[in-house]
């Protein structure tokens, strides 16, 4: 997904208070619309409005909408290491990406919702052992890819998403074909500076790396900024009833 000049713009579906179907159409119409990227989220639950609403899981998901779609990348952003066994996921994604036609990216953080964990019976821990559970997961993970049969027919990079300039973005810099970010503009260009600190220590050339940003709805006037700090992939958070308008007019500032 990285390569070349061109500012990439995509949505993240949230999938609580809709239904299935609605999803599946949102997607389509990103599609269709010449976005470049689809998104959900790896959650058990609501976050916002009712936390017992209706909710739909983020992996299974994913696949409807590979099928529904011809253009867009698919992922998750992003899938917590804590709720499946690495070799698993790395399985999981590998075969996404053959239903989509080498569309999948594999997005992952180290998970932070503890009424996940919670309900489904995961052990939650501590944030520091969490990361460090992440980086051990990288490993399994890179491990298992290179060893599926078949393997997988695109280039299925590896997004790791998270802001802790100590810990997680060494991680990044290590590992990452891409990072998701959030924050203002000022807050993201400083980031983008210590990712570029953390390659340098580990040996990465920093334009290596995809840089997106997680943006609201409210945040779309921000696009260029968010460029001038070194978003090179605008992520629109969209929730039911999934108006693309926010993401179609920051596709449409960042078109030049």
């Amino acid at each position: 997904m990285s390569g070349g000049d061109r500012v990439r713009v995509g949505v993240q579906l949230w999938p609580e208070h809709t239904t299935v179907e609605a999803v599946r159409a949102a997607a389509r119409a990103a599609d269709e619309a010449g976005l470049d990227s689809v998104w959900t989220w790896d959650h058990f639950s609501p976050l916002t409005g009712d936390p017992d609403g209706a909710h739909f899981e983020g992996w299974t998901l994913l696949t409807a909408l590979a099928c529904d779609t011809s253009r867009v990348s698919v992922g998750l952003l992003v899938a917590s290491t804590g709720y499946r066994n690495p070799h698993l996921m790395a399985d999981m994604a590998r075969t996404l990406d053959h239903v989509s036609g080498g569309r999948a990216v594999l997005g992952i953080g180290s998970g932070w919702a503890r009424r996940d964990y919670d309900a489904y019976e995961y052990p939650y821990g501590t944030a520091g052992g969490r990361l460090r559970d992440l980086e051990a997961d990288l490993h399994r993970i890179r491990y298992r890819l290179a060893r599926l049969n078949p393997p997988p027919i695109g280039r299925l990079p590896i997004l790791i998403g998270g802001t802790g300039e100590r810990v997680t973005l060494r991680i990044v810099a290590r590992y990452a074909d891409m990072w998701n970010g959030d924050g203002t503009p000022e807050e993201f260009a400083r980031l983008c500076g210590v990712l570029d600190r953390w390659c340098e220590v580990e040996g990465r050339d920093p334009a290596a790396i995809e840089r997106t940003i997680h943006i609201a709805p409210e945040e779309a006037g921000d696009a260029a900024a968010y460029v001038a700090a070194g978003a090179r992939h605008l992520i629109l958070r969209c929730a039911a009833p999934f108006d693309l308008e926010p993401a179609l007019r920051v596709r449409d500032a960042v078109a030049g």
